[in-house]
């Protein structure tokens, strides 16, 4: 095996800034209030920016100071269509990136809301990552390229992500995060839905948008055109 650098073309789960008014600063004031809501799941995650596609202009440098500030970090902005504009995104020091129109998300979380290139192809499931004994606060779980098993609890503060399903057969009070290289198929179940978030290829939940009927229950959650969805089991 060659032991020399390469570039390959990948695909990878994006959160989508869809920046219709142009206004930086409201902009920054919208990504705080998310970030305030899930910091963990925010801090330092990658984040395209997707212009409307009109002339109107966009303070740039302060918008990457500001998402900067918040340790977020701008892989690239899309939706310009015009070389003035590509110009002004370049001299912020910025990327500009060509296709990956956003689509809508559940709201009001929209984070780390829209992503592009959700249904990247996923690579062969290994056996499922099982995990005997509760997950305390602080720690993080992943089961890469495979299902992740919980058989105890998952804590406040506890991060359990897998790129296929999740499944805790115990309290999942912490965070849940499924199909995390872009697997739309992937679900999490859990037999006492308590989630401080509950993610599944980049369309998520946090606590206060799961229905108050399904809270504390046996749950099931799926993903279905760019959306979660959720039913009670019967255990």
């Amino acid at each position: 095996m060659s032991s020399q650098p390469s570039l390959k073309g990948s695909s990878f789960t994006l959160s989508v800034l869809q920046l219709d008014n142009r206004d930086a600063e409201q902009a920054i004031e919208y990504l705080a209030a998310k970030i305030a809501q899930a910091p963990n799941f925010f801090r330092y995650a990658p984040l395209v920016v997707q212009l409307d596609g009109s002339e109107h202009q966009v303070d740039f440098e302060t918008l990457k100071r500001g998402i900067e500030a918040l340790d977020m970090r701008i892989v690239g902005v899309t939706g310009w269509q015009h070389e003035a504009l590509k110009a002004q995104i370049h001299g912020a020091g910025l990327a500009t990136m060509q296709g990956g129109a956003a689509t809508s998300q559940p709201t009001p979380s929209q984070a780390p809301s829209s992503h592009a290139n959700k249904d990247a192809q996923t690579p062969a499931r290994q056996s499922a990552m099982v995990v005997k004994t509760p997950v305390r606060s602080g720690q993080q779980i992943y089961a890469r390229d495979r299902d992740l098993i919980v058989l105890g609890a998952v804590s406040n503060g506890a991060e359990v992500i897998a790129d296929g399903s999740v499944q805790v057969y115990g309290a999942l009070r912490g965070r849940a995060i499924a199909g995390a290289q872009g697997d739309t198929e992937a679900h999490i179940i859990c037999h006492n839905l308590q989630a401080e978030l509950c993610s599944i290829a980049g369309s998520y939940w946090l606590s206060d948008q799961i229905e108050p009927d399904y809270w504390q229950q046996p749950a099931l959650i799926s993903r279905s055109q760019d959306a979660l969805q959720i039913e009670t089991l019967q255990i």
